[in-house]
């Protein structure tokens, strides 16, 4: 059964009644008091948003038009396998901004009702908060919003750049969603500061903050081999690669393959993905046998395996997505009974880089660990942001107050020597015609 809250289902139209809510809990002090000039949600003329209870309620043309067209994490297949899954939220939701019969702005909503904020923050943190766990567990679980994509990169989905009234009715509506599902901390996950800043406005008008995030990972691609890419390489990581590469060939019984019919390998798959789930520091989404099921069946989603086999057993994979010119290797499994003689994690990614060259790819993502072995390969950091406030006033003094250097001590422990090279600039491609940063058609 999906994850999917029941009480989202019904779609919600900003009214002049919601308008009134808002004015009154401004007052109050519920949510900070407008700063620019004094407008309320719901003033954008001609526009008005709906709550719809997930993304096959928005037909797939829709989708297929707003969304990256480069940016396979946001195929809309993947979005349904989400929700088909239990892999963490407890709902999600789609808000729509129209105008008219016409879809301006998606953004899609995650549901969190208890984000457990020990599985989300580093083993560092996690060690200080055992006694809290321990005697208030509940204090640990956070109701919380989403916005955007839990799996991959921030965006609100747009054809053309957002008016600040309509990014405002826009965040307004996100803040009445979350006081209607009683969500108290509201966060805009894994933005770029490129794609966040047609929200500038609007985000600081409600109170919003913004607090660094775990950078993302992605390797640029020129035209040519995989030994021409070896060759491009500096120095020392072209002779480690070259290393691990002779250290797996040398092991009988090994071999790799890209699978398109990968049924059969599901169960073994999800032993393999929880080895790794069971030894990561963080755990906002654990992907499950439904999930993995709707992803195979999709017949848009463009997905390929690479996998690794002893024999006819299988000992490792990356999931891979593709879209347009991007690749994503997406998630990992590893036996680490043999992981580190067989330098497993490393042939996976070898095998996707090997798979989006042959592609055409001009680029391919990676997830956000493991920021070592990831520069080592060539992948350049690119710096996110969560954009982030509370419903209460005092909550939201302390989120602002703590949560910035806290994110940024632990992002800066898990980068170690490395730094975030391409910012609100650093996108692939230049996108000076007007149109979102992640409007690439």
């Amino acid at each position: 059964m999906p994850a999917t809250d029941p009480r989202p289902a019904t779609t919600h139209r900003t009214t002049d009644t919601d308008r009134e809510q808002v004015t009154a809990m401004e007052r109050s002090g519920a949510v900070p008091p407008p700063q620019h000039g004094g407008e309320t949600p719901g003033t954008a003329s001609g526009y008005h948003v709906e709550v719809l209870p997930g993304v096959d309620s928005l037909p797939r043309s829709v989708w297929t038009d707003l969304a990256p067209a480069d940016d396979p994490m946001w195929s809309r297949d993947l979005f349904t396998a989400m929700e088909r899954g239990s892999i963490g939220p407890d709902g999600y939701a789609c808000l729509v901004v129209r105008r008219g019969p016409d879809v301006a702005a998606v953004l899609p909503l995650v549901l969190f009702r208890e984000l457990r904020l020990d599985h989300i923050v580093g083993a560092r943190e996690r060690r200080f908060l055992t006694p809290v766990r321990r005697l208030f567990p509940r204090l640990l679980r956070v109701p919380t919003l989403l916005c955007g994509n839990l799996l991959g990169q921030g965006h609100v989905l747009t054809a053309s750049p957002l008016r600040d009234d309509v990014s405002r009715l826009l965040v307004g509506a996100v803040l009445d969603f979350a006081r209607r599902e009683r969500l108290g901390t509201v966060v805009f996950k894994d933005f770029t500061d490129r794609d966040l800043a047609p929200l500038h406005t609007a985000l600081r008008h409600f109170g919003f903050f913004r607090v660094p995030s775990m950078p993302d990972t992605e390797l640029r691609l020129e035209r040519g081999s995989f030994e021409d890419y070896l060759a491009a390489l500096p120095a020392k990581p072209r002779r480690n690669a070259r290393s691990k590469i002779r250290k797996f060939e040398a092991l009988p019984g090994l071999r790799t393959e890209v699978v398109h019919d990968f049924s059969h390998l599901l169960p073994e798959m999800l032993t393999l993905y929880r080895q790794v789930m069971d030894r990561a520091d963080q755990t906002l989404d654990v992907l499950d046998a439904p999930f993995f099921a709707a992803v195979h069946e999709s017949t848009t989603l463009d997905r390929r395996l690479v996998a690794c086999f002893e024999g006819e057993r299988l000992v490792a994979f990356l999931l891979c997505f593709f879209a347009g010119s991007g690749a994503v290797g997406a998630r990992i499994g590893l036996d680490y009974r043999l992981a580190h003689d067989a330098r497993l994690y490393h042939t996976v990614h070898y095998a996707a880089i090997r798979l989006a060259l042959a592609e055409g790819c001009h680029h391919i993502r990676f997830a956000q660990t493991a920021y070592e072995p990831k520069t080592e390969l060539g992948c350049e950091l690119i710096e996110q942001a969560y954009a982030v406030t509370h419903l209460s006033p005092l909550p939201r003094a302390v989120l602002r107050r703590l949560l910035p250097p806290a994110l940024a001590a632990a992002t800066a422990r898990a980068l170690g020597s490395h730094a975030p090279v391409r910012g609100a600039e650093g996108s692939p491609r230049s996108h000076d015609d007007g149109r979102p940063p992640h409007a690439t058609r």
